[in-house]
């Protein structure tokens, strides 16, 4: 697959276009309600999946079902760093009100972070074979970890980048509005919100450490893995605001997410002896998840 750079361009474009709706419609400052927040994830998750039309009618059925599975593992895995921001923004004690912009920005970074990665991944892909049975092994050992330890503990407070940025950059000791940076006493300073963009960031990218690598087992296309993940955060923003009235009715779902995880990782492994068909993974996906959703919804009614 052949993407000429001008598509490219186009692409990133059009997603910063989105980005830029996004904002316009949330520029003042107020919480963002759960019915306006299921309105907006019903819209990116709906954009999201036109998107594999689009890549049907350029590219064929084979690549669109590619770009498919590629995009509700992202999006799957997705949830789970929802998770972590729910409590992140907690611990911060982050305003209702200013919380979409942290998000906002966390997520342009996210997309400019995994954009890198995804360029390297798919460069080592290209130059080492042998990256594939590495990427396979990482993610079902990230699979067991999942399922064995089922929440995942964060501890904000021992950040190695937030307190490296402390001793470099003066920080007040509350939030300042949306603002990220405010000069008082004759001085610059960040905001408490931007120590909480700073955790996010560095938290996203050790996230990002396990989505790419899966992704890759579903597509070698580097175009697709980044659209499929571009779409699955431009909803991001909006979903947080719904898992984070309702986080506690999905307590199975990491082990639906864990399933994905050593499905791809397995997929990896084996992609010598057996290619395990577009078709079955989105099957499996889909069933997994639909498995532990049903579960948690079934167990919290019990």
């Amino acid at each position: 697959m052949i993407v000429h750079p001008w598509v490219w361009l186009a692409f990133v474009a059009f997603v910063l276009a989105l980005l830029g709706v996004d904002l316009f419609f949330h520029s003042d400052e107020r919480e963002v309600s759960m019915r306006e927040a299921l309105i907006w994830v019903a819209f990116w998750v709906s954009l999201g999946l036109a998107f594999t039309f689009v890549i049907w009618a350029w590219q064929g059925p084979q690549v669109a079902g590619e770009y498919f599975a590629g995009y509700l593992i992202e999006y799957s895995l997705s949830v789970d760093n929802i998770f972590i921001f729910v409590v992140l923004l907690a611990y911060f004690v982050v305003p209702p009100e200013h919380q979409h912009r942290v998000l906002f920005w966390g997520f342009v970074g996210a997309l400019l972070f995994r954009a890198g990665f995804i360029l390297a991944g798919a460069a080592l892909l290209h130059a080492f074979d042998f990256m594939f049975y590495i990427f396979g092994a990482f993610l079902i050992f990230t699979a067991i970890r999942m399922a064995l330890h089922g929440e995942v503990e964060v501890h904000p407070e021992r950040s190695l980048t937030l307190r490296a940025f402390r001793r470099v950059m003066p920080m007040t000791d509350g939030y300042r509005g949306t603002s990220f940076f405010v000069r008082e006493d004759g001085r610059r300073m960040a905001t408490r919100l931007l120590a909480v963009l700073i955790v996010i960031e560095a938290t996203d990218i050790v996230f990002a450490v396990d989505s790419i690598p899966a992704i890759f087992a579903v597509t070698r296309h580097a175009f697709i893995v980044f659209s499929s993940n571009a779409f699955a955060i431009l909803g991001l923003r909006s979903l947080y605001f719904v898992v984070a009235g309702m986080m506690r009715r999905f307590k199975y779902l990491q082990f639906g997410l864990a399933a994905v995880l050593a499905f791809v990782g397995v997929k990896m492994l084996i992609s010598r002896i057996y290619e395990v068909p577009i078709w079955a993974s989105l099957a499996f996906i889909v069933c997994a998840l639909a498995l532990a959703v049903v579960a948690s919804l079934h167990a919290e009614r019990g």
